[in-house]
């Protein structure tokens, strides 16, 4: 039988889709128990079928998936699985999102605009997920979209621990790749000790992935320009922020986010770009055409099993990032 027991004979089990196996078996491996056989195809319409393959009665059961590409298939069969573990009589469902589909929608710009973000967590809610543990989200009140506990869990420590025993500190400047990624940027900034600047950009409303202008507020001369964002997608924004950061005297720009989209042509342009490393974490999987070699790929895995364990036992999850437990 999968899983592990705690006091009271709590059973925790794991359960992942067919987004990101991968990323599974590393936490599995990491918590010390088995992923729960499940059977999971599609029908030739594409309806998605999933059965457990065994009892998941009374279980505090973790249901793992990466939103990648097809994002809506993989969003669908995790809502598929949580609403078989909830007729199926799971004690307690989390869900596991490393990257939560839909985030970038979370609030109108205009009229007539959806707001997907809380629908997804309406979905996942109605589905039968009690809490939900998710990696940076896009912003942070996508948590209080979800009726119930989100563990919002930070890729700073994994990332900045990377970045500061690479680079020297002295010569260190954080870039926020916009005004929205302001907060953000300032964390790194607390953890390398470094200064702050700031590409102030506009957008162009009627064109999606494109930006305008771009002005650097703050000195990056001769600085080394460590930009910081939270996913990659297309990679416009950020090769373009680089280029600004070059053409303000900037001697190196690394560039370090923890979703690792990568839509083409973000491989092209980050390859093709003055960039000289690229540092995402493995929370969506990047398959080998979308590797290159200024990038850099750090595990997520212990990060998220360390969550589902103290969730499972109870404990503390803002304890794992310096919080009062």
């Amino acid at each position: 039988m999968s899983g592990m027991t705690a006091k009271g004979e709590k059973r925790l089990m794991l359960f992942t889709g067919r987004a990101h196996p991968e990323l599974a078996a590393s936490v599995a491996q990491e918590l010390g128990v088995e992923i729960v056989p499940t059977s999971a195809y599609d029908f030739a319409n594409g309806e998605i079928f999933v059965r457990f393959e065994e009892s998941v009665r009374g279980s505090d059961a973790f249901v793992m998936q990466s939103h990648t590409a097809p994002l809506n298939q993989w969003i669908m069969e995790q809502l598929i699985m949580v609403d078989a573990l909830k007729r199926a009589s799971a004690k307690r469902i989390t869900v596991v999102m490393p990257f939560y589909g839909y985030a970038r929608q979370d609030k109108k710009h205009r009229g007539r605009e959806p707001i997907s973000a809380r629908l997804m967590a309406d979905l996942f809610k109605t589905a039968g997920a009690d809490r939900l543990i998710v990696v940076d989200l896009h912003t942070a009140q996508i948590q209080g979209f979800f009726d119930g506990p989100v563990d919002h869990l930070f890729a700073l420590p994994v990332l900045a621990q990377h970045v500061g025993a690479r680079l020297d500190h002295s010569r260190l400047t954080v870039v926020s790749p916009d005004a929205g990624r302001v907060r953000v940027a300032e964390r790194w900034t607390d953890t390398l000790n470094a200064p702050l600047a700031i590409i102030h950009k506009r957008r162009d409303p009627r064109v999606a992935n494109q930006v305008k202008v771009h002005e650097v507020v703050g000195s990056v001369e001769g600085r080394l320009c460590v930009l910081v964002d939270d996913m990659i997608d297309t990679g416009g924004t950020i090769t373009k922020a680089a280029d600004a950061l070059f053409e303000n005297g900037a001697a190196e720009v690394v560039v370090v986010a923890t979703h690792g989209v990568f839509s083409d042509p973000a491989v092209d342009r980050l390859k093709n770009s003055r960039i000289s490393e690229v540092v995402v974490t493995d929370t969506l999987p990047i398959s080998p055409e979308r590797r290159f070699d200024k990038l850099t790929v750090l595990p997520i895995a212990p990060l998220i099993a360390r969550a589902i364990r103290e969730v499972f036992h109870d404990g503390s999850v803002t304890s794992l990032f310096g919080g009062e437990a």
